[in-house]
């Protein structure tokens, strides 16, 4: 009976999705998206993302995946265990398994996203050796061709990174973005990518007396609840409710001129700034998202 972690196969799918329909079986308006992604998954591994799976007696009673996002910097999701199996340590394995993988391949640090009401995966996260760091909430500006912000708005990474360096949001968020590449992934937000956005994609810089907010957009994606599609912004950052409503109209206009349905922008879960973006009417989500992070250089 003891547990195996090897490489996930096609045929795993069958078990994966049948324990995954339950693994938040108290929360019936959240659907789990492993069951719409594990095959992709194991079609996409290679050698920067390795997807595993706990076996017992031929059966996959939990899953994980890890990717690298950067040359040192890995990113754990999709930890899954069967009900049927919690408190046996297949979680324990599987995240071991992981983090030698991400060693092997120069990751210094590894981390994870558990939303704020899952206690088990919260619990689950720390007993694997992930430490507490942040906590992000996403808003939602509604795209608008009549938004106009009331101060100045420029394609400026230099100056949208001299303020995110000294910002009381990259301080809360230890320097991460959501990732420009992966989905529901947060990796560090460095100057050279910041001006790689705003080549490949748009960096907006508040300009009212000195810079006074900044944001990136990283691209268009699909809506993870199936409607439609989203521009993402990896963050929002602004010094006051004045700054956010400039901040905030400039994304609104930006998206929509990108023919999506819908935004999703990343800001620091602050009292701050979670007020200040519902002052300026930026649709908030209902809950925050924690972050948490391993050492990975022991």
């Amino acid at each position: 009976m003891d547990p195996t972690v090897r490489k996930a196969r096609p045929d795993d799918e069958g078990a994966v999705v049948a324990f995954a329909w339950d693994v938040w079986a108290d929360r019936p308006e959240t659907a789990d998206y492993v069951p719409d992604v594990f095959a992709s998954w194991v079609d996409s591994d290679g050698p920067d993302q390795h997807t595993v799976v706990a076996d017992i007696d031929g059966t996959a009673a939990g899953l994980c995946q890890a990717v690298m996002l950067t040359d040192d910097e890995a990113w754990f999701q999709g930890m899954r265990v069967d009900p049927d199996h919690r408190g046996t340590g297949l979680g324990l394995a599987m995240v071991e398994h992981c983090f030698d993988w991400a060693r092997e391949r120069g990751a210094t640090v590894g981390r994870n996203m558990v939303f704020s009401w899952n206690d088990a995966g919260l619990g689950q996260s720390v007993a694997a050796g992930f430490e507490p760091d942040t906590a992000f909430r996403f808003a939602h500006p509604e795209p608008r061709t009549d938004a106009e912000p009331d101060t100045d708005v420029y394609n400026d990474p230099a100056a949208a990174w001299s303020y995110w360096t000294a910002s009381e949001a990259r301080s809360h968020l230890s320097g991460l973005a959501l990732d420009s590449d992966r989905a529901w992934a947060l990796s560090e937000l460095t100057r050279e990518r910041l001006r790689r956005l705003a080549d490949d994609e748009a960096v907006f810089a508040v300009s009212d007396d000195g810079t006074t907010g900044m944001a990136c957009r990283t691209g268009t994606r699909a809506d993870p609840s199936g409607d439609g599609r989203l521009a993402e912004y990896a963050v929002g950052a602004w010094a006051d409710r004045e700054a956010a409503a400039s901040l905030f109209d400039a994304i609104r206009a930006d998206a929509a001129g990108l023919d999506v349905d819908g935004t999703r922008v990343l800001l620091p879960e602050t009292p701050r700034h979670v007020a200040e973006a519902a002052a300026v009417r930026a649709e908030l989500a209902d809950w925050p998202d924690f972050v948490l992070t391993a050492d990975l250089t022991s």
